[in-house]
């Protein structure tokens, strides 16, 4: 038995799910949909992925596939794991090719307004006992399960980036989600291998609750000269024992990510503590998000990342 299936077979032990997945929807082939297709397929789930043009899909399946070479290497699963989970996906062309799912997870652009253009194209398609999630990592469940003819039925699953590689996956229950769902989607993340962390649907839950505060203070570090990029990752790293400084998170979570989750902090919150640094507006409005257009607080254009500042 490969690793994949022994991660599979460890989360589903013990505890009988409400309902029973077999065939997963995914949203988006982005850096996270790609990496929660990777550990959905790896885990023996059927997926369903679509995105705007099949150019975007083949993309995430590259990455997909070059993350598991990784995993290989390392020894965590077998060329025959990698083969069949690749087998398993498939590309949805149309939000019609979701009929069959059991399960939908959303992983489109952290926009509000998308998301919900996102659900009402996609219910009519979906059988009555499909599951929603999103993985959001700041908006409210309950807003969005609002605009969907399943409330009840919608639940937010926060996966960590990179999803190959974090443990984590953040449940999040909005006022409407019924228990049947909440235990159907900690036996779904459990049978991935991945531990979860149950939070109330308060603006950007726990982890970025934390955590995106701490990168937006980083920024106004530099923004107001207390040192430079190299200083200020280098002092979190060797000072904190952060493994990536928090500039440098930043650039790999993609600024304008970033600035969304303050956005949602400030305005759900009403506390200026959560004001976004001026400095990140600056970049965002610059178009540099960081590595995924080779430049943000680090320019990734040459061999070696270099600061902008």
């Amino acid at each position: 038995m490969g690793q994949a299936q022994k991660l599979m077979e460890k989360g589903r032990v013990g505890v009988k799910p409400a309902r029973t997945i077999s065939k997963v929807g995914i949203i988006g082939a982005g850096q996270m949909g790609s990496g929660i297709a990777h550990v959905v397929a790896l885990s023996g789930y059927t997926v369903a992925m679509n995105d705007l043009k099949k150019e975007s899909f083949d993309k995430g399946i590259e990455a997909v596939h070059k993350n598991m070479a990784r995993q290989i290497a390392k020894g965590i699963i077998k060329e025959e794991d990698r083969d069949t989970a690749l087998e398993r996906i498939s590309f949805a062309p149309s939000f019609e090719d979701f009929g069959e799912c059991d399960l939908v997870i959303e992983a489109a652009t952290e926009d509000e307004a998308l998301k919900h253009k996102i659900f009402a194209a996609l219910c009519p398609h979906l059988k009555p006992t499909a599951m929603l999630a999103s993985n959001t990592s700041s908006i409210s469940i309950t807003r969005l399960a609002s605009t969907t003819d399943r409330p009840e039925d919608f639940i937010g699953m926060h996966f960590m980036n990179p999803v190959p590689v974090m443990e984590l996956v953040e449940l999040i229950r909005g006022i409407a989600t019924g228990d049947e769902t909440f235990s159907t989607a900690r036996h779904f993340v459990e049978s991935l291998g991945k531990t979860t962390a149950v939070s109330e649907d308060f603006p950007a839950f726990i982890v970025n609750r934390i955590l995106l505060p701490m990168i937006n203070e980083a920024v106004y570090t530099l923004y107001e000269g207390v040192g430079t990029v190299d200083a200020i990752d280098k002092a979190m790293r060797l000072g904190a024992h952060h493994p990536m400084g928090p500039l440098e998170l930043a650039d790999f979570i993609g600024l304008d990510t970033c600035l969304s989750v303050m956005q949602v902090l400030y305005e759900g919150l009403s506390d200026s503590k959560y004001r976004p640094c001026p400095l990140l507006v600056k970049y965002v409005e610059a178009g540099w998000l960081g590595r995924k257009t080779k430049r943000g607080f680090y320019d990734y254009r040459g061999e070696k990342p270099v600061p902008t500042r």
